[in-house]
């Protein structure tokens, strides 16, 4: 069957922070009048991501856009870095951190994001389908490229994450195209690739810093 939409994730894909996470961190801290490391800070990122329990799969959106799971992941983060942190501190921090990856300026696109969207749109139903949370068509909306996606697909909303396939079920039953009609572009192997396989969808593996979504272009 002939491909009528693409999907794309998100993160990783069309875009990317500016800074590492821990220093995006370090400076909500000093916002706030905290010095904290932003080294020390990414590895905790990272551990706390991997251990934090994963969100629940509820089939339906999620009362509170998954904000109380970000709260968790950045008080386990904080205890790792800043374990005598008054509780006030933590939770202005977390309301701080939480509007801070929502601001202009957080992330930037991909060098050829916008001119592969912008041949893509004429030829094809383009949607977002991403593991983030109502804050994601606010950064759309900053870098420029919200008005390219017919669709913007939410785990929050959806209430399945990646790498669970019914997230790309239910986005095909509401894009109301087939599953064998849309090609899914991603950058991650489990989330992507294999969910995305899983649910009936085309996929293009997207390697960065190897490849990018130019080589999307040459093959449709």
């Amino acid at each position: 069957m002939e491909i009528t939409s693409i999907f794309f994730d998100a993160a990783g894909t069309l875009f990317r922070l500016t800074h590492t996470v821990g220093l995006h961190y370090a400076l909500v801290g000093q916002r706030l009048g905290i010095q904290l490391n932003a080294e020390a800070l990414d590895r905790a990122f990272g551990l706390s991501w991997k251990r934090v329990p994963p969100r629940p799969a509820t089939g339906v959106a999620r009362e509170d856009d998954d904000n109380s799971w970000w709260r968790e992941l950045v008080d386990d983060v904080l205890g790792q870095v800043a374990p005598g942190m008054h509780e006030l501190d933590r939770d202005n921090f977390f309301e701080v951190a939480y509007e801070h990856f929502a601001e202009a300026g957080v992330w930037q696109l991909f060098p050829e994001t916008a001119t592969v969207l912008e041949e893509l749109v004429t030829r094809y139903e383009l949607a977002v389908i991403s593991n983030f949370d109502g804050r994601l068509r606010m950064i759309l909306e900053q870098l420029g490229i919200s008005s390219f996606f017919r669709h913007v697909f939410i785990s929050s909303e959806i209430g399945y994450d990646k790498p669970d396939p019914r997230i790309f079920r239910r986005a095909i039953e509401l894009s109301g195209h087939a599953a064998s009609a849309v090609l899914h572009v991603g950058d991650d192997p489990e989330r992507d690739w294999q969910a995305a396989r899983a649910a009936g969808l085309h996929i293009f593996e997207l390697k960065r810093p190897q490849s990018s979504l130019r080589e999307l272009l040459a093959i449709l």
